[in-house]
């Protein structure tokens, strides 16, 4: 089962700053607990949204918006993605995650699962994508 554990942007993240020294290690050795435990996938922080843009679908057109946005609460400042046997595991890991703003100032995390090849009905689109995903490893 994959988790992606996703860090919220703060005012801070969203003027790019970046975090303090403290916060970078606690990152660091959790990462690193992570990787020895041979569940971490995939880690890193993103640039502010105003380094980004949004791509709008409506009535079959397509448009393009440059950040930066203005809803900093709806806004993603970083993931961790890993593997792990259950959700229950996935929670546990999902505890220990270093305050993301640091100890003494407001943050959150929020963890969403993945789905898998096997939560979709069998077909052809599906035996596509898993030879994309065969051609990947």
């Amino acid at each position: 089962m994959r988790f992606m554990i996703l860090v919220k942007a703060t005012v801070a993240s969203e003027a790019g700053e970046m975090p303090e020294a403290s916060l970078m290690a606690a990152m660091g050795a959790y990462h690193e607990e992570l990787a020895k435990a041979g569940v971490l996938l995939d880690a890193t922080g993103l640039q502010p949204s105003s380094k980004g843009w949004r791509v709008r679908y409506s009535g079959g057109k397509r448009s393009v918006v440059d950040g930066p946005f203005p809803e900093t609460r709806e806004l993603i400042a970083g993931y961790t993605l890993i593997q792990v046997r259950s959700r229950e595991e996935a929670m546990e890991w999902a505890r220990r995650f270093p305050a993301p703003s640091g100890e003494q100032a407001d943050g959150e995390i929020e963890v969403r699962q993945l789905f898998e090849f096997d939560d979709f009905e069998p077909g052809p689109e599906l035996d596509r994508l898993r030879e994309l995903e065969a051609g990947k490893r």
